[in-house]
């Protein structure tokens, strides 16, 4: 009895066994979650007017943040104190793992090509400079300065009172020339008979020898100052409130600095060249290789939309039609000394 019982039991539990293993279904294997597609990382080395400069390294830096917002690019940056740092925070930021490491300035030209030399699977680009044979992973831009120039000083060859304007330079080569001559061929184009009082400061990051320059010019009666200077132009500014006199700024638009003082600015779209550039690298576009010149035409250079605050309205109105010459070719606006003095 006791082993058809056990015989029972037996035939039971490989019953159980043949319908559960029927009964089983094999676990599908569970689809894999797409990647989540790493951000971009760009970030850049400043000049040593640093990032909040109120001038083209902070223009830069908004730019990156710009593509943050909008791309979803990581962004950074590297303060320079002193010229000597440019070489080793291109490195930093290369040994850093950024996909794009930006220089913002001429000063650091030949630093910013030597790098792209030494890590060619390192892309780089750089604001205001210009490369004769960029390698391909070297991006050159630059900006036709002497456009927008040519617009402020229109303005303040009409606006002066005492027939003197000045300009204060940060320093003495190609870019800021085409600040200086721009200004002037406009401010002759204007009032042939005005005078510009002109003077390089050898620096970006010096407000008191902005401040020291200006109260100079101020006190031999210019009326109107333009500044392409940096952080040294903004000792400029300062002088102009103090003291009530008007002020151009440049690069941004500088006008909240000092509300009634500063007529108008000559705008440098740098914030637009970074963000465009930074598009371009997220579609797969990156142009290196060439070099890239922003004019009135590319809406890379203006005057400050806050001119309509302090500059007539007929004035303003001579502007545009200016522009739009210039755009058209019908005025060549001169970028160097040479260029200044085959126009006279």
């Amino acid at each position: 009895m006791a082993r058809k019982i056990m015989s029972l039991l037996l035939v039971g539990l490989l019953l159980v066994g043949l319908l559960a293993g029927c009964g089983a279904k094999e676990e599908e294997p569970k689809a894999e979650e797409p990647a989540k597609e790493e951000a971009l990382k760009i970030a850049m080395v400043t000049d040593v007017g640093g990032v909040n400069d109120k001038s083209f390294n902070q223009s830069a830096w908004e730019g990156l943040q710009k593509a943050e917002n909008e791309l979803g690019i990581k962004p950074g940056y590297q303060e320079s104190k002193q010229e000597a740092d440019y070489s080793s925070n291109l490195e930093l930021l290369t040994d850093a793992g950024n996909d794009l490491v930006w220089g913002i300035g001429f000063l650091m030209g030949s630093q910013v090509e030597e790098a792209a030399k030494d890590y060619p699977e390192q892309k780089f680009a750089i604001i205001d400079n210009y490369y004769e044979n960029p390698s391909e992973n070297l991006l050159g831009i630059t900006f036709k300065e002497q456009e927008a120039s040519f617009l402020v000083g229109y303005i303040a060859g009409k606006m002066t009172k005492t027939n003197k304007v000045g300009f204060i330079g940060g320093m003495d080569f190609s870019v800021i020339h085409r600040f200086d001559y721009g200004f002037k061929a406009g401010v002759k184009h204007a009032n042939p008979e005005a005078e510009i009082l002109s003077q390089y400061a050898g620096a970006f990051d010096k407000p008191a020898i902005g401040r020291s320059i200006a109260e100079s010019m101020y006190a031999k009666d210019a009326d109107i100052i333009f500044h392409a200077a940096g952080d040294t132009g903004n000792g400029m500014i300062e002088v102009a409130k103090e003291k009530g006199k008007y002020a151009i700024g440049v690069d941004k638009d500088q006008n909240p600095d000092a509300p009634e003082n500063v007529i108008t600015s000559a705008v440098k779209r740098v914030d637009n060249a970074i963000y465009n550039v930074a598009k371009d690298l997220k579609e797969g576009n990156f142009k290196g290789g060439t070099n890239i010149t922003y004019g009135l035409a590319e809406g890379g250079v203006d005057i400050a939309p806050s001119s309509d605050k302090l500059v007539p309205k007929e004035i303003l109105d001579e502007v545009a039609k200016l522009k739009e010459q210039i755009i058209a070719g019908e005025i060549k606006v001169p970028a160097s000394k040479e260029e200044f003095e085959a126009m006279k």
